[in-house]
């Protein structure tokens, strides 16, 4: 909403206390554009001390035009090698390109899952399967069975507080995963109300100021080994339009170091 260059947001995001960031593949592609070299970003992470947590991108790798499927691909190669630029090692990879799973193709999807995690091995960059509670994989099972299925030693996921709710799915069973192969999990909340399946992305809240119950779901993914980042991401239009970035950060930052520590104490 802001429209910031990404290496404002590096800085602001540093000032804010952060450790770590994650950044959009379209930022970064537009900052290249405008003449921006990517081992200067490199070096502004690593002076302000945040770690490149994840790129956030989008791209049609599951696709079932194969044609579509071989353009994502490419894009998706050069997502990577921008990505391992600036010294990320995780990339984001939702399911785009279909509009629901089809559950006789599951080992299809898996193939497909695998061909791009082989363009992690080339690149350095793990391509992470993304939970989306309103998308075609939304359930915390099928993205199991997809990363299982793979039978890539790299395969993992990326899970987001909103989205297994959306999803419908169980925080009780959440510890079934390992947590170690967890790279990092996108923190917000959501409200009571409109009901789950009317929920918007949109809906997200700051930690601590919704319903999700923090104080079982953190323990769990923690004793099931987690050690990623916690990644604050809100779409909230009520914010953009009462919040300054500065004042959104502040918020984001002191209201989720508040809910983990709470869940941790």
């Amino acid at each position: 909403h802001y429209k910031l260059d990404v290496d404002v947001q590096i800085d602001m995001v540093a000032d804010a206390g952060f450790e770590g960031i994650e950044l959009w593949m379209r930022d970064i592609k537009a900052y290249i554009d405008k003449g921006g070299n990517p081992k200067r970003l490199k070096e502004k992470l690593q002076a302000r001390n945040l770690v490149l947590e994840n790129i956030i991108g989008f791209s049609k790798w599951c696709s079932d035009d194969p044609e579509e499927r071989k353009m994502a691909i490419n894009q998706l190669m050069e997502d990577m090698n921008v990505t391992a630029s600036i010294g990320g090692k995780y990339i984001a990879a939702p399911v785009q390109g279909i509009e629901r799973l089809d559950p006789t193709k599951f080992d299809e999807y898996a193939e497909r899952y695998n061909a791009i995690l082989k363009l992690g091995d080339e690149t350095g960059v793990t391509p992470v399967i993304e939970l989306w509670g309103s998308g075609a994989l939304s359930k915390v099972a099928d993205c199991a069975h997809i990363a299982i299925a793979s039978g890539h030693p790299k395969a993992s996921i990326l899970l987001d507080f909103y989205h297994v709710y959306r999803g419908g799915n169980d925080w009780d069973t959440v510890d079934c995963l390992n947590g170690k192969k967890l790279p990092v999990i996108h923190i917000n909340d959501y409200p009571a109300s409109p009901a789950r399946e009317k929920l918007k992305d949109a809906d997200r809240v700051f930690p601590g100021d919704g319903i999700c119950n923090f104080d079982m779901a953190i323990p769990k993914l923690v004793d099931a080994g987690f050690r990623g980042g916690f990644s604050v991401e809100l779409f909230n239009k009520t914010y953009w339009e009462t919040m300054d970035p500065k004042t959104i950060l502040k918020n984001s930052y002191e209201k989720a170091f508040e809910t983990v520590e709470k869940a941790l104490a």
